[in-house]
């Protein structure tokens, strides 16, 4: 991580850019991905999972017996601990139900909304060096809360043709029972698309590398919903003086070791406080089994000293990070000037990791930027919002006339003539 002491601001959006990728090619190679699992179904399917994760496939579908063999296979103390996070998970996600009540918005006039589930949404998994079992959990408890009929659950298999235990354990513990072996841009294309194997599905949730990403985006531009446009992860850490430097430092790496891709950035007010996280950052990083990952991370990463606090939460605001980090004593006096950020930790014990597994809050957040207009997945991700309306005569006869002029001024004169007629018999009575 490259330090910078107090750049202008006219540097900040450089300073902060992402890696950038091309994305001429991406689009080109995924795009072609997609159209072959168009048309030829589960035989694009067997023949990428081949050639990209090096298995010979027999069949996509995980049987009962996987399932079964696979809860045997998980620890005790591994289930005692997603145990835990389904129930803070649900509590929290229960919580965010309720019953929107009948607003008469003039006399003889009700209006209302109702949550309906989506009913049939795809979750994709990432399985290959880092299982994330932890992501079933945050998508597939809220939508068993929506109520979602049907969930379908892709995640790629090893080259023994086999699910993590944990993926397959999660699964069966939130009720998936539709769960198929395919990875990457592929396993989009096989829900958003369905394939003989595969159900077709109305919304596409879940991370992914830089392929997933851009599979989700493309076949969103082809009508299937997706839970939010989503890229590499990231985290931001502001930290003051009243910061625990080794904490930090870990904050930092556990962002950094998820992918080469990803992004950190370390803010503070004190430039001695930014050479004793990196210190720990330096120390850290030799002892973890991803190293070479986490570098390649850091790379692309950078420690910048401002002049205040309120400096470091500015430019957090104009990155938009997934994830930040406020590492201070002092860390409520600032939720106010929050106004970008996917996820927020207050205080020098909220590491990130809390919310990507056990604290309760949905680890499915907007990156790259989209947290100025994106939230995070919710149980409002699985459902549909409709509108109802309920007019009496009385309702009709009070803002008829209203309608009446202004479609006349719209000159769209069959919307008049639906109110018109009505108010004719009305006053015919």
């Amino acid at each position: 991580m490259k330090t910078y002491v107090k750049p202008s601001k006219k540097q900040w959006a450089e300073l902060t850019q992402r890696p950038v990728i091309n994305q001429e090619q991406l689009t080109e190679g995924v795009n072609s991905i997609i159209n072959d699992v168009k048309q030829n179904g589960d035989k694009a399917l067997i023949e990428y999972a081949s050639r990209f994760d090096g298995v010979e496939l027999a069949n996509l579908e995980v049987s009962a017996q996987e399932v079964e063999k696979a809860i045997e296979q998980t620890p005790q103390e591994l289930k005692e601990a997603i145990h835990i996070a389904y129930s803070n998970i649900a509590t929290f996600h229960k919580a965010q139900q309720f019953q929107e009540e009948v607003i008469e918005t003039t006399s003889g006039v009700k209006c209302w909304r109702k949550s309906v589930a989506i009913e049939k949404v795809g979750l994709y998994i990432p399985g290959g060096s880092a299982p994330l079992f932890s992501t079933i959990l945050m998508l597939g408890i809220p939508a068993q809360i929506a109520g979602c009929n049907e969930i379908v659950l892709c995640t790629p298999p090893n080259q023994n043709q086999e699910i993590n235990p944990a993926i397959l354990y999660t699964a069966n513990l939130i009720g998936i029972t539709k769960i198929y072996k395919a990875g990457g841009a592929q396993a989009v294309a096989g829900m958003a698309y369905g394939t003989d194997t595969i159900p077709k599905v109305y919304k596409i949730f879940g991370p992914g590398n830089q392929y997933v990403t851009k599979a989700k985006e493309l076949v969103q531009q082809a009508g299937v919903a997706i839970d939010m446009p989503a890229g590499p992860s990231e985290v931001l850490v502001i930290a003051d003086n009243t910061c625990n430097p080794s904490f930090v430092a870990a904050d930092l790496l556990s962002q950094a070791e998820h992918g080469a891709d990803s992004q950190v950035i370390l803010l503070s007010n004190n430039e001695k406080i930014i050479e004793e996280c990196l210190a720990q950052v330096n120390k850290q990083v030799e002892m973890l089994p991803r190293k070479e990952t986490a570098l390649k991370a850091l790379a692309n990463s950078k420690a910048i000293v401002l002049g205040s606090v309120d400096e470091c939460l500015k430019l957090s605001n104009s990155y938009a990070p997934e994830h930040l980090i406020i590492a201070s004593e002092n860390a409520n006096q600032y939720i106010d000037s929050i106004t970008n950020a996917g996820s927020v930790f207050l205080g020098n014990y909220s590491c990130e990791s809390a919310g990507d597994y056990a604290s309760g809050t949905n680890h499915t957040l907007p990156t790259n930027g989209f947290a100025k207009n994106y939230s995070g997945v919710s149980l409002d991700s699985f459902v549909k919002k409709i509108t109802y309306q309920e007019l009496s005569k009385e309702g009709i006869n009070k803002i008829g006339n209203a309608i009446e002029i202004m479609a006349e001024a719209e000159e769209l004169i069959a919307h008049k003539n639906a109110v018109t007629l009505r108010l004719k018999e009305i006053n015919n009575d």
